[in-house]
């Protein structure tokens, strides 16, 4: 890689590189889709089938076993896996970004070599993967939904308003991310740690409105939390979103989105010294 090419960070140039190379990021997400499952019986298949296993298993533990209700006085012994596989979808999409980026540039050598290549698109690709297999979470959420329920939430079509600022979120990590993976290779067990406490240290498994005062303060600070908490009101609950949350979630998204790909365009010039 020639390192006197310099590399625009507006964020003109951001949202210009993933339409200049759109067909490419589609070409490359699918084939990254479908190498997952390569060698397996059913394929792309089990795409489908993971979350369907995982969703019945949460029902059982969590409503048999435990006998746990989100909601005091509730009659339902679903509404618990339900609700609990909203968050572990949101969860899902910025976990997978998280532990995939520290080593994204690592397995790509091949690209880093290429001048030509745009090496801004890879956390695209590996953000596309993640989003098809939460959509057919989701998909296998609104099967299940619907046959609890006999019906879904009209406002479930605000979902996607909500996750957009996740995406972006996630999008800007994971070009901090992929650029601190070249040169310190600690990042990927830093990470995976930080992936369980994000876990736990979100509304989850329990309600934020639960905790006591000074910990929903924390828990708030969580880029997690607002999404989740939004996710689940328009699928579970029906209630419109938080517009002021909402615009408040865009900005900042948008900001970590762009400085995550300023910090990918200034560093990436060294990472075929390093590779």
């Amino acid at each position: 890689m020639n390192p006197n090419v310099k590399h625009k960070t507006s964020v003109f140039e951001m949202l210009s590189s993933v339409l200049r190379h759109r067909n490419l990021i589609i070409q490359m997400t699918k084939r990254e889709v479908i190498g997952r499952y390569r060698g397996s019986m059913l394929g792309i298949a089990w795409s489908f089938f993971n979350p369907l296993i995982m969703l019945a298993v949460y029902t059982v533990v969590f409503s048999t076993v435990f006998q746990m209700k989100w909601n005091v006085g509730s009659d339902s012994k679903t509404e618990f896996a339900l609700v609990l596989f909203i968050g572990m979808i949101v969860h899902g999409i910025l976990a997978e970004s998280m532990n995939n980026s520290p080593t994204l540039m690592l397995r790509n050598v091949n690209y880093v070599k290429k001048v030509v290549f745009p090496l801004e698109i890879l956390p695209w690709i590996v953000l596309g993967s993640t989003l098809f297999h939460a959509c057919i979470s989701m998909l296998v959420w609104g099967i299940f939904y619907l046959a609890v329920n006999y019906s879904l939430q009209w406002t479930f079509i605000f979902l996607p308003l909500i996750l957009i600022p996740l995406v972006l979120f996630s999008l800007g990590i994971s070009w901090m991310l992929a650029s601190l993976g070249v040169y310190i290779r600690d990042i990927g067990q830093m990470t995976g740690v930080l992936v369980t406490i994000l876990l736990f240290m979100s509304p989850i498994f329990y309600p934020a409105s639960r905790l006591p005062e000074p910990y929903q303060t924390m828990i708030y600070l969580n880029p997690l939390t607002f999404v989740i908490e939004q996710a689940r009101d328009v699928l579970m609950w029906g209630n419109m979103p938080n517009w002021t949350g909402l615009i408040v979630a865009y900005i900042v998204s948008i900001l970590v989105a762009w400085a995550g790909f300023s910090w990918f365009q200034k560093t990436r010039k060294g990472f075929a010294d390093v590779l």
